[in-house]
């Protein structure tokens, strides 16, 4: 009974590790491929699965993550016969499990001589200059063609990246050499450029220093001539009002003269004057007309017997005197 005992316990045992090891668990971003009886069965994706002992077998653990792979630098040959050598990057995910078991032995070294030959067509068309300034365009290029051959192995190219890309020593020194010459060659340009703003900048400096001068000595003369014409209307303005007092002065001084004889003569017919006053008065009156400028004097009748009068007048004071 012991010994029984002892081998049921022994089978229990061994039932339940056998049922414990057929219990898998798929974690996530991870896809089981099984076979049953050495082919496909199914693929298990994420969860507990049971495993039947001695009939199924997990023939590969798929992640369903993205992949990068460095790839060693291949050796490339340009269309102007320069040999150099690239790197890649590749960043691909595998999308079908069933297809990445077995599609392919040893993918990843499908996919490096794949991007290798592939690096070596795309370059061979191209020279040297347009290799080293077309990346994108060698990505873009190696990216379509690997996604496309590795699309029936069940594996998706993201990306394709060149890493590095090594001329040879020599082409190094020479490409050295010419971007150094064409640093100094812009330098120069810069410097000739700098020159030629300077020159240009004091040439307008001068152009507009000349036109400010030649503007005020412009304004200078506009202004002395406004000031002349202001004086020659201010010299005007006071000769005549120099001679419109003058005129009124005459005017009123004729007034004055006029409106004295006025006067008198209202005096003059006031006082009644006789004949002979009246003579008298044109006497003097001629006598002032005598004193003027002209050169005749018509001395009218009356006159004549008024001047015998006034001799006589003369003889008569000059007898009373004596």
């Amino acid at each position: 009974m012991d010994k029984l005992a002892i081998i049921i316990a022994v089978v229990l045992i061994f039932l339940l590790i056998v049922f414990i090891r057929c219990i898998k668990i798929v974690p996530q971003a991870h896809v089981f491929v099984v076979e049953r009886f050495g082919s496909f069965h199914s693929e298990w994706e994420t969860g507990i699965h049971v495993l039947y002992p001695f009939i199924d077998r997990i023939a590969g653990k798929i992640s369903l993550k993205e992949k990068v792979v460095d790839f060693k630098p291949q050796s490339v040959i340009t269309k102007d016969n320069v040999t150099m050598k690239i790197d890649t990057v590749v960043f691909y995910q595998i999308t079908n499990a069933k297809q990445y078991t077995y599609g392919v032995d040893h993918p990843l070294t499908a996919i490096e001589n794949l991007s290798a030959t592939t690096l070596r067509n795309i370059i061979g068309e191209m020279d040297l200059d347009s290799t080293l300034t077309s990346r994108d365009v060698i990505n873009s290029k190696i990216t379509a063609i690997l996604d496309q051959a590795t699309d029936r192995w069940g594996i998706k190219v993201n990306r394709v990246e060149l890493k590095n890309i090594l001329p040879p020593p020599e082409i190094q020194d020479a490409m050295e050499k010419q971007m150094k010459a064409e640093r100094e060659r812009r330098e120069k340009i810069l410097q000739a450029e700098g020159e030629k703003k300077s020159q240009i900048l004091v040439a307008e400096g001068e152009k507009e220093s000349q036109i400010l001068r030649a503007e005020a000595k412009k304004q200078a003369q506009i202004l002395e001539a406004q000031a002349e014409k202001e004086a020659m209307i201010l010299r005007a303005d006071a000769v005549k009002e120099q001679k419109i007092l003058e005129a009124t002065g005459e005017a009123q001084a004729i007034e004055m003269v006029q409106q004295a004889v006025a006067e008198s003569l209202v005096k003059l017919n006031n006082a009644n004057p006789s004949e002979r006053v009246i003579q008298l008065k044109s006497l003097e009156s001629f006598a002032k007309a005598a004193d003027g400028k002209a050169t005749k004097i018509i001395i009218p009748s009356e006159i004549q017997g008024i001047a015998g009068l006034a001799a006589g007048l003369k003889g008569i004071v000059g007898k009373d005197t004596q």
